[in-house]
């Protein structure tokens, strides 16, 4: 089955709380984030090895392999906008259209070991990166090209929304 492909503009997070997930991003710092981050990695981990990963429990929702690929390639798309935002003035990020990833990269038919120690090697790399942020390089800007425009710092409380968010719609999968 398919799933309808997302078009929210997630942005919001960094003025309230998510009503879904409620996680407050706000006041988060860089140390906060990837804190927050490594926490999470043994969680995905464990979800992975559940039997019923690549089964859709809901018809809107993808299986807990498919967000997992997809969180994956979060913070793979999210350390490359990193870099960007630390290396060039104000760079416009490359589109990436995750609906069309799950399809074309066939989240559904991954393994997930694999996919285990795929996301697991990118978090790393993106924790890294993350905690190689310099204060003067806080304010530096980034923007989609749907004009929503990022500091580093707003950038890095926007990305942990999103992993945090998706393991928050697995465990309502599997608990």
């Amino acid at each position: 089955m398919a799933i309808i492909p997302e078009n929210k503009d997630w942005t919001w997070v960094l003025q309230r709380p998510c009503p879904e997930c409620g996680l407050d991003v706000t006041a988060a710092t860089p140390a906060d984030v990837a804190d927050a981050l490594e926490a999470s990695l043994p969680r995905w981990r464990a979800f992975l090895a559940h039997p019923d990963v690549a089964v859709r429990t809901r018809d809107d929702r993808w299986s807990p392999l498919e967000y997992a690929c997809h969180v994956r390639d979060v913070f793979r798309i999210c350390a490359g906008r990193l870099a960007l935002m630390r290396a060039e003035d104000d760079p416009q990020f490359p589109n990436w259209d995750q609906d069309r990833s799950a399809v074309e990269d066939r989240y559904q038919e991954q393994d997930p070991a694999t996919v285990a120690d795929e996301l697991d090697a990118a978090a790393a790399a993106m924790l890294a990166d993350i905690r190689g942020v310099r204060p003067d390089e806080l304010a530096r800007t980034g923007q989609r090209s749907d004009g929503a425009r990022f500091t580093v710092e707003s950038f890095l409380r926007y990305f942990l929304h999103d992993p945090m968010h998706h393991l928050w719609d697995v465990e309502q999968d599997l608990g």
